[in-house]
């Protein structure tokens, strides 16, 4: 485009679409529409646009939002909702591309569903209320009518609805069907740039099975290629494991992305391997039930006046919280039950509802605690209160406890475990922390932050049974059809490749999914002869098949390297000045300190060979 605003294309380009319109036989006009895609796409810097900034923009709290704002990736429109430039358009395609190619070798058939979502889909699933204020929920009249709808935060409703009307019998099964597309989720609190946001691409794949083999198989094809998906874009990942699905068993992995600014908590033995989400993961502790103690001293209440938390009682007692035993009452599947944890951990609400055999687990009401204390919140305690209650395993390690009195502003020491209350049996109820022994070994847990990218699910029958999603089986019996899900936040998996993929200086893209490959920098642009090498090295790695940016700015050097380095492109290759006059070219990759000169015949050669050496790889 000229400065007067007026795209200007070569005779060849005109040729090539005479040729597209013309053209009958089909492999040929794929063949001209490729030539096409390759001439119509902008590798001059002048032809494109990319507003790089100097600045670290105030508002952007990590790496990746600085950098994806700084190197003209995204801008903001409103809180939530970012625009992608061209170059980070780029990425998001050639990610895409990665996540169609990785399902349809694991046997998914694309198809593309509504953002659009009648509400009442949601209410038959029970949904509607469980997203709250999280669903894009909206009235609108049509004509006479009035319609209520939902913008998709995701599409197990629609693709379920959409199976209970098309497949009808065993036959049919299984079958996996997904698609890459624009989710809406109302954030109470967007951050972090394109990592949380209100609208994002997602790829959602749902496997539909009349057995609990086909729903593993598919399962298991899922997870192998989000492994070879996260490899192949270059990014490091942990498989960890999730919360259990409804049918049970290790039915949940989430792919985590190691970065110090996830919002995750992944716990992983690096000795064995084991990783689980900070949820799902056992502390690898055993039960054991303390005897009881004859002759001990009997509690002592203490007044703890407008104290009601372990902050509060620790510092006016001067006792470590860890010498607390926390009451926490929940109610379970109507029920209330107390959850005794030591008072320097959390509860872990996962945990307890399988201790529990509950479907579901929920903090009491203010009315519930009174009820079952004869306390306000805050002065729950194991001795005398009226309701059963289940301990972590840390509670039998407590010598001497200080726990609520089951009394307003007042307090108990010296409660001995199994002696002041009984204590036959132990849980894991808490969350896992570093230093915890291993589930799997001999050796410790440590903590880590992460990025959640990715999560596979097994549903079993939940929507379908909801949506009467069903299939005749051999002797026509009718059986709810057995589901999985399977997610990737395309758009969060690039903030996370940006987010560990960075230095100093910029972003340093993977191969793979940088936005071009190979940067081509002239020195002097008006230069005949820099141009003239420059201009034929271009044309060559187009001929090639490499993505090419040419900065063709009438910048300085040191102008053009800063943005180089910012928009991190893997390969970069300089021509002019002494190197030219000696007949080279200097070529160095992204990560590289130094540059190699290489003589301008071979400059083509040797980005192939840097290339195809660098290139990440799934394992097959």
């Amino acid at each position: 485009m000229n400065p007067g605003g007026v795209i200007v294309v070569s005779a060849e380009f005109c040729v090539t679409i005479r040729a597209i319109l013309l053209v009958s036989d089909v492999e040929t006009h794929t063949n001209l529409v490729a030539d096409l895609r390759k001439l119509r796409s902008p590798m001059r810097w002048t032809q494109t646009f990319i507003p790089t900034l100097k600045e670290v923009p105030s508002d952007a709290e990590v790496p990746s939002h600085q950098l994806m704002l700084r190197s003209g990736m995204i801008r903001q429109l409103m809180a939530g909702a970012y625009t992608y430039m061209p170059l980070g358009y780029r990425v998001v395609r050639k990610v895409t591309e990665i996540v169609r190619e990785e399902m349809d070798r694991a046997g998914g058939v694309e198809l593309f569903m509504p953002a659009l979502q009648p509400i009442e889909l949601f209410e038959r699933t029970g949904r509607k209320e469980a997203f709250g204020n999280v669903l894009f929920n909206f009235e609108t009249k049509r004509g006479d009518r009035k319609l209520h709808f939902a913008l998709g935060p995701t599409h197990e409703e629609v693709i379920t609805d959409l199976v209970s009307r098309e497949l009808k019998t065993y036959k049919q099964l299984p079958v996996t069907l997904y698609q890459i597309q624009t989710k809406f989720r109302n954030e109470e609190r967007p951050r972090f740039g394109v990592l949380r946001t209100s609208e994002f691409l997602m790829k959602d794949a749902y496997s539909f099975g009349s057995s609990l083999e086909q729903l593993n198989d598919a399962y298991d094809a899922m997870y192998n290629a989000y492994c070879r998906i996260f490899e192949r874009c270059g990014l490091e990942y942990i498989p960890v494991e999730a919360e259990s699905g409804p049918i049970g068993g290790d039915a949940s992995h989430e792919f985590m992305a190691p970065a110090d600014n996830g919002e995750d908590f992944v716990v992983r033995c690096k000795s064995c391997g084991y990783a689980a989400n900070q949820e799902r993961a056992d502390t690898g502790r055993t039960s054991s039930t303390p005897a009881k103690v004859d002759g001990a001293a009997e509690p002592q209440k203490v007044a703890t006046p407008d104290a009601g938390s372990i902050d509060d009682v620790s510092r006016m007692l001067k006792a470590d919280a860890a010498t607390f035993i926390k009451t926490l009452i929940y109610v379970a599947d109507g029920k209330p039950v107390a959850v005794l944890i030591r008072g320097d951990h959390e509860a872990n609400e996962g945990k307890v509802r399988r201790a529990l055999d509950a479907t579901s687990v929920e903090l009491a009401d203010e009315a519930t605690i009174e009820k079952v204390t004869g306390a306000p919140v805050g002065f729950a305690g194991p001795v005398g209160i009226k309701c059963a209650y289940i301990a972590d395993h840390d509670i039998a390690q407590i010598a001497s406890a200080i726990t609520g009195a089951n009394e307003k502003d007042a307090h108990l020491t010296g409660v001995v475990p199994g002696t002041h209350f009984e204590l036959s049996e132990t849980f894991d109820l808490r969350n896992a922390d570093a230093g915890d022994p291993c589930p799997k070994c001999d050796a410790t847990l440590e903590i880590v932050h992460g990025i959640e990218v990715g999560h596979v699910f097994k549903l079993g029958t939940k929507y379908s049974e909801s949506l009467d999603a069903n299939y005749l089986d051999s002797e026509d019996k009718k059986h709810p059809i057995i589901m999985g899900c399977y997610g990737i936040g395309v758009t969060r998996v690039v903030a996370a490749i940006v987010e560990t993929c960075h230095d100093e200086g910029g972003i340093v893209w993977p191969m793979s999914v940088a936005p071009y490959t190979v940067e081509l920098i002239p020195l002097n642009v008006t230069d005949e002869e820099v141009m003239a090498a420059v201009n034929k090295i271009y044309d060559e790695l187009k001929e090639a098949g490499i993505d090419v940016l040419m900065d063709d700015r009438d910048q300085r050097p040191g102008f053009k390297f800063k943005d180089a380095d910012l928009i991190g492109l893997p390969v970069r290759v300089v021509v002019g000045g002494k190197g030219l006059k000696e007949g080279n070219a200097e070529i160095k990759l992204r990560t590289d300190s130094e540059a190699t000169m290489v003589p301008i015949g071979d400059a083509v050669a040797h980005v192939k060979n840097l290339i195809n050496t660098n290139m990440p790889s799934a394992r097959s």
